[in-house]
Formats: structure tokens, C-alpha cells, sequence
């Protein structure tokens, strides 16, 4: 047909062409979805060219339920849309088909699902058209009319019109606070409309941004800040023909298309790393970080979130001082630690562990993932300046000095009681020890009397593996802009966390925006050589549009966005922590 593209050629190419294509262009690489006509992979001009004409470069994704294909695939891509076309089956959102169900294709259904679960795992930006906008609805636990004349009272708008999709037939109202009216530039258009059915529920994480006069949802949008956006109507139809407002929505897709690809590029050549997670806590019965799911941090999640480097904190909660309980503190941490290189063990030829910043370099340049140690709360380390050279030994890199409660060595931030108005006698050896053996002295969660102690004895830099602003958020956890400057006077480094109760002061959940805000201020204050990103996943870390290792891709869109050059992009995601470990490690 003169109207499609038949992909029958397309489906057989080496996978090695999408990588010979990416490097002859700047240019985004856009796929496209396909219908499956004849058992022929196709999709039709409309789509493509509009997204030619916004400046982008459409490959069709050929038809397959190969997941591991379509991941490869999706890999070379820099955004996704999601066409138009059969109706989709209501098993998918826990309904029998009624008698008015249209056509309907199992085989597409699985495939068009697993392309838009395995696109947003990886944050590749999304337009879903028609078919595709009701997918991703579907995809994430919503639901639809299957038939909107059967199953909708409101009569006054035909959603099946009989003209042609280049002519507009009906009006469309934005929410005037949603990204694409933004995008559009207005509040209400008329468009076309070729469909039966359409979102009833919103899916949980996404909200309706435009409705028709009779109410049926016309585009939905990601309420949790993902780069995923739906429309009900065909634009690339309009857009063919001219339409000006239709053109806009397939060029702010093409350039958020473009900055993903940017930042991709960016991670192929800096070294990323976040300094604190809590995931060896989470090392039990058969337990593989090898695996995607589970933990908020696995090997497939870093490599979608172009992440080279992960801080695996063994953690201890404070117990009593006395050497019973100090003994089972040690106990526990050595577990942990035995656990976190078994990790790495059953994953040899994925991970490595790493203690210096070398290592990183050399373990990314192999084409695997490393692994860092941290311990946090000294109180398992044990009461002897000996037990720091042992953890060193056994691939610890930076201690935390206290957690949530005073122990053997200083006072907590989170601690009501005031027990050694600071550093002890013990943590003043333990910071001259750690200072002379090149062990990382970490702040987070000790006190700022503490805090002042350290920054007083300290000969080398420190960190804060995991805090966040106390001017934007009053919470003990959160550094002064006092403290900024003085970590920054140190030659150290901040590392903004990712807990909601660290970056609002409401109780709502915190957003990807929360945490830029938090991350742009201690630049602000310390300076771009003296701040970093340690999420706390796995131990309470996680905001949305940032929830796992896949979603830090984000973090460097925004920067981008933003204004962030390379240079400063790459301080922030591991340039600034690295130098200061090879500071710390230089005898």
C-alpha cells in the first residue's frame, strides 16, 4: 500500500545497522511502532514524516515477541511512538469483551506492551498516538471503554468521524497546567478523531490533561515527572498537512528525544557514580543482583540508568555500648560484607568490586559494572582503631561515623541526648587513623558539634554520602549552608539523598524536582567541585520520576535542560567524589 511502510526488509536487518545509522547523524533516532497487516510489520507515512519533519530520524521496530530483541533495539533509540490502530483486548485491564469490541490482535497486544514497560524501564521518551495512548494507560493499570456509544451516556460527540483524519472535526480542551498545553501553546483545539474506544480510569502515575466536550479523556501525561505522554487524537495526520499546532507536539518530542540521546552520550564517556545505597541489606535466600527486580538497585538497572558505579553501605542500627552488643554489631557487618562480595561473585563477568577510582576506570573501560563499600555506623566496625585497617582489608572505602543514635565514637544529628558533645576520645583517633590509612571520613547523620569536630582535625577531605539542604528543608539530616561552605573549604564533597522527608516539608512525596532544587542549591552554596548524588536507595531513597539505578538517566536529562555542561555534569555524577578518594588514598 502507498500509504505504508512494509518493514518485511526492515525486520531481517543486523541489529548492527541501527548502530551504523546512530553514528552518522546528531540527529535523534525516533522508533516507531508497527501494525502487523498480512503478517507484514508496517506503520503509516503520517507517523514517520512527521517525525522527519521535526527533526528527528524514524526506524520502525518490527513486530516480535522476542523480548530480548526489542530490548537491543530500544537500546539504539533515543524515543518511542506508540501508533495508532486495533482495539486492545480488556484482559488486559480485567474486563470480559463485549458484543461491540472491535478487532482485536493478540499478538500486537504483547508486543506493544512489552515496548512501552521495557521504553519507560529505560526512560526513553514516549508519545503514544490513539491505540498507543490507550496502551500506555493500559500497560500501568488503567482501564477503557471498550466501546464508548455502548458504554458512555454522552452522546454529543461522534468519536468515529467520517471525514478524513487531515480534517478537524471536534473540540479538545488542556488542562492550561499540563506540559502539552504548554507545548501547544493553548488551552483549546479542534483536531480529529477516529476512535471507540478510550481511558476510562487513569492509570496509577499518570493524570488526564485533555478531555472533549463530551468529557472522554483526550491525552494523558505522567503525573510522577517520567518522560511519557498520550493523545487520543492523530497529530502526525494534521501535522502532514501543515497544522502548525500539531507540528509543535512532534518537535518538543523530538527534543526531549535528543537530550536523552545527549545525555547517553554524556554517560559513554564520564564516570557515574552514587555514593550510598542500603542494598546489602536486602542480600537474603536467593537473592541475585544480577537480577533486574527486587531492589531498587541490580545490575540490569544500572545499565538502564547508565549508571558505572553503586556505593553498597552496610548498615547496623545502634544498639547498646557494651561488648556483647558491639560483638553482634561486628557480627552483622561482616555478614553484610561477605555478602556483598558474594554478590559480585555470582555476577564476575557483569561486576567487580572497586576501592579506588581506578578501578572504576578500568572496570567501565571492560564493560562491567563496579561495585564500591562503604560501612555506615562505625558502631560495627568495633571499638579499636586496629578494626578500621581490617574493614579496609576487607574492601570498605568510607565509614560513616554514626547513624540515628550516638555510639562509641560521637553524637548523632538524630540523637536527644548530648553524650560526648561531639567527637569522643575514641572518634579522634578514628578520624587520625582514618586520615593516615586513607579511609573516607563520612558526616552524614553525626551532629553538627560533630560535624565541626571533624572538619577541625580532619587533614583530609570528607563527605556527606547521603544529605541534603537544610536551608530547603529543616531536618537534622540536612547540612547548614554553613556546613556547605565548610565541606567545600575541606576540599570535600555533598552528596544530595533522595529521601522524602530530607527535601519536603510537607508530607507528600517527594519529585525529581524536589531533589534538583536540593542539588542546585548546594552548588549554589558549596560550588560545581563540591557536590555529588547519593540516592539511599533500597534504604528509604526514591522520589518520583527517580524510584531506581534505570531512572538516574534522569538526573543528567535535567541537568541538560538545565544548562549543565559536560564538564559540570560530570563532576556531579562521580568527577568530584573520585577526586576526593584520591586525595583521601594518596599516602
Amino acid at each position: 500500500m502507498i500509504k505504508r511502510i512494509i518493514l518485511c526488509v526492515l525486520a531481517m536487518m543486523p541489529a548492527m545497522l541501527f548502530g551504523q545509522i546512530k553514528t552518522a547523524t546528531n540527529k535523534p533516532l525516533i522508533g516507531v511502532s508497527c501494525s502487523n497487516p498480512g503478517n507484514n510489520s508496517s506503520t503509516r507515512l503520517t507517523y514517520t514524516n512527521s517525525v522527519i519533519k521535526a527533526g528527528g530520524i524514524p526506524l520502525l521496530i518490527p513486530i516480535t515477541q522476542d523480548s530480548l530483541v526489542l530490548r537491543d533495539i530500544l537500546k539504539r533509540i533515543d524515543g518511542i511512538v506508540m501508533i495508532g490502530g486495533e482495539d486492545i483486548h480488556p484482559s488486559y485491564f480485567g474486563e470480559e469483551p463485549i458484543p461491540e469490541l472491535g478487532s482485536v490482535n493478540p499478538v500486537r497486544d504483547v508486543y506493544d506492551i512489552a515496548l512501552i514497560k521495557m521504553a519507560h524501564d529505560m526512560n526513553i521518551p514516549m508519545l503514544g498516538i490513539c491505540r498507543g495512548e490507550q496502551l500506555i494507560n493500559v500497560a500501568f493499570g488503567g482501564s477503557l471503554y471498550q466501546d464508548i456509544p455502548a458504554q458512555y451516556p454522552d452522546t454529543t460527540v461522534s468519536h468515529r468521524q467520517s471525514e478524513p483524519s487531515s480534517v478537524p472535526t471536534h473540540l479538545v480542551k488542556f488542562d492550561a497546567a499540563s506540559q502539552i498545553a504548554k507545548v501547544v501553546g493553548i488551552t483549546e483545539m479542534m483536531t480529529n478523531t477516529h476512535h471507540h474506544q478510550a481511558v476510562k480510569a487513569v492509570a496509577p502515575g499518570y493524570k488526564a490533561t485533555a478531555w472533549a466536550t463530551d468529557s472522554i479523556i483526550e491525552a494523558i501525561e505522567s503525573s510522577e515527572e517520567y518522560p511519557v505522554w498520550g493523545v487520543q487524537f492523530h497529530p502526525e495526520a494534521l501535522t502532514v498537512e501543515g497544522d502548525e499546532i500539531s507540528a509543535r507536539l512532534f518537535h518538543f518530542f523530538v527534543k526531549k528525544a535528543a537530550t536523552y540521546r545527549k545525555a547517553k552520550e554524556i554517560h559513554s564517556r564520564i564516570y557515574s557514580l552514587d555514593s550510598h545505597t542500603d542494598t546489602p541489606l536486602r542480600f537474603k535466600g536467593d537473592y541475585n543482583i544480577g537480577n533486574r527486580e527486587r531492589t531498587q538497585v541490580s545490575l540490569p538497572k544500572m545499565e538502564e540508568g547508565f549508571v558505572d558505579g553503586q556505593y553498597l553501605a552496610c548498615w547496623v542500627a545502634q544498639g547498646k555500648c557494651d561488648d556483647e552488643n558491639r560483638r553482634k554489631a561486628v557480627e552483622r557487618v561482616n555478614k553484610l560484607l561477605a555478602g556483598v562480595h558474594r554478590q559480585v561473585e555470582m555476577n564476575k563477568d557483569k561486576a567487580e568490586i572497586a576501592v579506588t577510582p581506578q578501578d572504576l576506570y578500568r572496570i567501565k573501560d571492560s564493560g562491567k559494572k563496579a561495585f564500591f563499600i562503604g560501612i555506615e555506623n562505625a558502631y560495627g566496625v568495633g571499638n579499636s582503631i586496629n578494626d578500621i585497617k581490617r574493614v579496609q582489608q576487607q574492601g570498605v572505602t568510607y565509614i560513616t561515623l554514626c547513624h540515628s543514635r550516638n555510639n562509641d565514637y560521637c553524637d548523632s544529628s538524630s540523637d536527644s541526648i548530648v553524650k560526648w558533645n561531639g567527637l569522643s576520645p575514641l572518634g579522634r583517633k578514628a578520624v587520625e587513623e582514618m586520615n593516615r590509612c586513607g579511609m573516607i571520613i563520612d558526616v552524614s547523620h553525626v551532629s553538627e558539634k560533630t560535624f565541626w569536630d571533624v572538619v577541625k582535625l580532619s587533614c583530609k577531605p570528607i563527605i556527606a554520602s547521603h544529605s541534603s539542604a537544610r536551608a530547603l528543608m529543616n531536618h537534622d539530616r540536612n547540612l547548614t549552608d554553613e556546613q556547605l561552605r565548610a565541606v567545600a573549604g575541606n576540599g570535600g564533597v555533598v552528596q544530595v539523598c533522595f529521601v522524602d522527608e530530607y527535601l519536603r516539608e510537607d508530607k507528600e512525596e517527594a519529585s525529581l524536582t524536589d531533589f534538583m532544587n536540593h542539588l542546585y542549591h548546594v552548588i549554589k552554596i558549596a560550588g560545581i567541585d563540591h557536590v555529588g548524588i547519593g540516592t539511599d536507595f533500597d534504604g528509604g531513597g526514591g522520589v518520583k520520576g527517580c524510584r531506581g539505578d534505570n531512572d538516574l538517566i534522569n538526573i543528567t536529562v535535567r541537568l541538560l535542560e538545565d544548562g549543565y555542561s559536560e564538564e559540570d555534569i560530570s563532576k556531579i555524577w562521580g568527577g568530584n567524589f573520585l577526586r576526593v578518594m584520591s586525595e583521601v588514598q594518596k599516602r
